[in-house]
C-alpha cells in the first residue's frame, strides 16, 4: 500500500490563490511563497479587523495600526543599516508591541530569533555568539543583561527596550526617531529568493547541550506552517482568534503570529505571567477559538477547572503537542468541551510545524502522512529503512524546500540531516497497516519543563565545574504538572564532602530557573553505562522513574 499523503484541497486551493496573486502583482514567481507579502497582503485585506488583543493590559489593535506600525519599523531598519540576512533577537513578553518588528522583519528579509527571556548572562551570551544580532528586543529588565551579553560575545548589535529604560532607547523611541510615515499603498516588502531566504531560526536543543536553532525559510514556512490550518473548513477566516500560551521562542507562540494575518483570526496573547486564574480569564473573557497547549500546561487546567469556573467549549479546536499526552487528557478534555476538535500534535521545528494530520486517527495516534511531506522509519542500530507496520524506527522527514540545517552550526547540520536531503528527527515511531503513526519515546532523552527545554548535557557541564564531582549524569522525574523535574545523580570524589546544596547551588548560580534541579540530587557510587563506556540514559532514565514511585 502506497502511503496516501493527506491534501486539504480546501486550504490548498486558498494558498494557490492569495500566492498567484502576489506572482500577478510583482511577475516574481517565488512571491508565492514570500512570507511578508503574504501578511502584508492579509494584513491590508480588513484594516479595521482587530489584529491582536493583550489581555494583561486590555490593549487591542487593528489591522490598519499594526500595519502602519510595521512598515514604520521596515523602515527603522533600513536607516540603521539592516540588510537582508542580518539577524534580529525577539525576547519580549506577549506584548502589543512584539509582533511589530516580527513581521516588519519578514517584510524586508530579515531573520527573526526568538529566545527565552530568562536566560541569563552567559546562555544569552553562547545563543548571540551564534546568531550574532543586529538588534534585540526586550524588556527593560532584561537590558542590561542583553547589553552584558553582547558584549561577552563580541557584537556590535543594539539593545532596545519594549517598554521605558533608563539603560537604552524604547521601541516607541526607535519608531519616531528612526522610522518614516510610508504610504501604506505605496510600501514594498523587499524582493529576494524566499527559497532560499531565511525567515526564521528557531531555538532547538542539540547532542552537545550547546544552544542550536534550526534554518526555516520563507518556502518552508509558507507551505508547512499553513498546514496548521488544516483543522479549518472556510477560509481564509478559518476561526475567530487564538490565545497564545507560550513565549515567542517555542513554535507554537510563533505559528500563531505567523498565521493570523494570513488565515485573519485575532491573536489574543498577554504580557503578564500567565497563571492559571489569569489564563481562565482570558478564555472567560475574550472565548478564544483555537489553542495549542503543551501536555502539562493542559493537565494543570483542566486539574485547576474542577474548583474554578472556565468555559472549554469555547474553542473549535485544541491542539495539544510538544511531549508525550498522558491517556487521561484527551476524554476529560472532550468530556469538557464535547463539539470542540481536540487532537494530539506531532510537530518540529525543523519542519516549521505539524509533520502528520492529527484529525480521524485511532486513539493514541499522532496523525497521518501528509501530502507535502516525505517520510520513512530506519532503523537506528542497522541504518536500514523499516517498511513493516507496528515495528519501531526513527522518523526521517524531507520538508517541502528542504531542510537546511542549524544556524551557524555545520557539526549539528551534518548530525541531523544526510547527503540525500533526509532530516532526521531524533523520534521514535510505527505506523499500523492503515498509515496511522504512534509515537514511542524520544532517543535523545530532551527533558521538558513545563513551557522549556532543558538539555541534560548543559546542567552536566555545570555540575562537572565543581571539584568534588567525579561525574555526573542528569536525568527527569516524570511530573503529572510539570512533564519533567531534572534529577542530578552524581558520582562525588571521595574525601570531597561534596553536599547536595553545593550541586544546587552550582546550577542555580549558572543557569536560569528553569533548569534548576527540582528533581534533586542523588549521590551514586557509579554511573549505568553501555559497552561502549557512554552514559546509559535509557537505565537512568529507570532510575529517576524510581524516585518518582518513591
Amino acid at each position: 500500500m502506497a502511503n496516501p499523503g493527506y491534501k486539504h484541497e480546501v486550504l490548498d486551493k486558498f494558498m494557490s490563490e492569495i500566492g498567484s496573486k502576489l506572482v500577478a502583482e510583482s511577475g516574481i514567481p517565488s512571491d508565492r511563497y514570500h512570507f511578508g507579502k503574504l501578511i502584508l497582503q492579509g494584513l491590508k485585506h480588513d484594516p479595521d479587523f482587530v489584529m491582536q488583543i493583550d489581555g494583561g493590559t486590555g490593549e487591542s489593535e487593528t489591522n490598519a495600526s499594526g500595519l502602519r506600525r510595521c512598515i514604520r519599523c521596515a523602515t527603522c531598519f533600513k536607516n540603521l543599516g539592516l540588510k537582508i540576512g542580518d539577524v534580529i533577537i525577539i525576547m519580549g513578553t506577549n506584548n502589543i508591541d512584539q509582533a511589530i518588528p516580527f513581521y516588519a522583519a519578514l517584510f524586508e528579509g530579515i531573520i527573526i530569533s526568538g529566545i527565552d527571556r530568562t536566560l541569563g548572562v552567559n546562555e544569552l551570551k553562547d545563543v548571540f555568539s551564534i546568531n550574532k544580532p543586529k538588534l534585540i528586543f526586550c524588556q527593560g529588565e532584561k537590558v542590561q543583561d542583553a547589553k552584558k551579553a553582547l558584549e561577552l560575545a563580541g557584537g556590535d548589535g543594539r539593545v532596545i527596550s519594549y517598554d521605558r529604560s533608563p539603560d537604552t532607547i524604547s521601541f516607541s523611541d526607535m519608531l519616531e526617531k528612526y522610522g518614516e510615515d510610508v504610504d501604506v499603498q505605496k510600501y514594498r516588502a523587499a524582493d529576494f529568493d524566499s527559497e532560499e531566504t531565511i525567515a526564521l531560526v528557531v531555538a532547538t536543543s542539540g547532542s552537545t547541550g550547546l544552544p542550536k536553532s534550526a534554518i526555516l525559510t520563507h518556502k518552508n514556512i509558507a507551505i508547512s506552517t499553513t498546514f496548521f490550518g488544516c483543522f479549518g473548513t472556510k477560509f481564509p477566516r478559518v476561526t475567530k482568534s487564538s490565545l497564545i500560551l507560550s513565549p515567542i521562542q517555542w513554535l507554537s507562540a510563533l505559528l500563531q503570529y505567523l498565521l493570523a494575518p494570513v488565515f485573519q483570526y485575532t491573536r489574543i496573547q498577554s504580557s503578564k505571567e500567565l497563571t492559571t486564574d489569569h489564563i481562565f480569564e482570558l478564555m472567560n473573557k475574550y472565548q478564544p477559538t483555537y489553542l495549542i497547549s503543551s501536555p502539562p500546561m493542559m493537565i494543570t487546567l483542566l486539574q485547576e477547572s474542577e474548583t474554578k469556573p472556565c468555559d472549554f467549549s469555547c474553542f473549535d479546536s485544541i491542539l495539544i503537542g510538544g511531549s508525550a499526552v498522558p491517556d487521561h487528557v484527551l476524554p476529560k478534555l472532550r468530556s469538557l468541551a464535547p463539539n470542540t476538535k481536540t487532537v494530539i500534535g506531532y510537530g518540529a521545528s525543523e519542519y516549521a510545524g505539524i509533520v502528520l494530520y492529527p484529525f480521524d486517527v485511532p486513539p493514541g495516534s499522532c496523525g497521518k502522512p501528509v501530502a507535502h511531506m516525505q517520510y520513512k522509519l530506519m532503523n537506528v542500530e542497522t541504518g536500514e529503512e523499516v517498511k513493516e507496520p507496528h515495528k519501531t524506527g526513527e522518523l526521517w522527514v524531507k520538508p517541502p524546500g528542504g531542510f537546511k540545517g542549524y544556524y551557524n552550526n555545520p557539526e549539528e547540520t551534518a548530525l541531523a540531516l544526510t547527503k540525500d536531503g533526509w532530516c532526521k528527527s531524533g523520534d521514535l515511531l510505527y505506523r499500523d497497516e492503515n498509515w496511522n503513526y504512534f509515537f514511542v519515546e524520544r532517543i535523545k532523552l530532551l527533558l521538558k519543563y513545563r513551557n522549556h527545554q532543558i538539555s541534560p548535557v548543559e546542567l552536566e557541564a555545570v555540575i562537572h565545574k565543581l571539584p568534588g564531582v567525579m561525574n555526573v549524569a542528569v536525568s527527569g522525574v516524570p511530573d503529572p504538572d510539570c512533564g519533567e523535574l531534572p534529577v542530578a545523580f552524581v558520582v562525588p570524589r571521595p574525601g570531597a564532602g561534596l553536599t547536595e546544596k553545593d550541586v544546587e547551588d552550582i546550577v542555580k548560580e549558572n543557569l536560569t530557573d528553569s533548569k534548576l534541579l527540582r528533581g534533586g540530587v542523588v549521590f551514586v557510587t557509579s554511573l549505568p553505562a553501555l559497552p561502549s563506556s557512554k552514559i546509559d540514559r535509557k537505565k537512568l532514565k529507570q532510575m529517576a522513574v524510581a524516585l518518582a514511585k518513591k
